[in-house]
């Protein structure tokens, strides 16, 4: 998936698109890759001597993801279409988040993230962050689609 179709589905953009590449993607699951090359914005002021990725900016990685995987399966959903049209899916719950690495600039981050179960407009998804096979990062969430007013 290019850049292009990514921006379609989600609406971040920089400095806070978190999403590089959609490396593969089935109808409950995507994985995506991120690269932190060191230049972002938060490293000038996160432990600026020994600069790490925030674990919070992981768990938005991985919750952006997430909702390009939501923004397909709502695209193939005919009957939710027209009721979630100009919504835009925000984030209702983060749980049982484990930090298991920490992630530094020149890493690239891969992000598994899948669909657990869905509530008509209520979607729960698992996700799990790895850098080089080794988990940085586990976590569970839920998303709605919401309209920004």
């Amino acid at each position: 998936m290019n850049l292009d179709e990514i921006h379609a589905a989600i609406p971040h953009r920089e400095p806070f698109l978190l999403v590089d590449e959609i490396v593969e993607q089935t109808d409950s699951r995507i994985v995506c890759r991120k690269t932190f090359h060191g230049d972002e914005f938060w490293y000038r002021g996160h432990y600026p001597d020994h600069p790490i990725t925030p674990g919070v900016l992981l768990c938005e990685a991985g919750m952006q993801a997430g909702a390009i995987l939501l923004a397909r399966i709502i695209e193939k959903d005919p009957g939710i279409i027209e009721e979630v049209k100009g919504s835009v899916p925000v984030a209702t719950r983060l749980g049982d988040v484990r930090f298991k690495r920490i992630v530094l600039p020149g890493e690239t981050i891969e992000m598994e993230v899948e669909l657990t179960e869905r509530l008509k407009n209520a979607f729960f998804l698992q996700a799990k962050i790895t850098v080089d096979g080794k988990v940085a990062v586990r976590f569970q969430f839920a998303c709605a689609m919401a309209k920004p007013e």
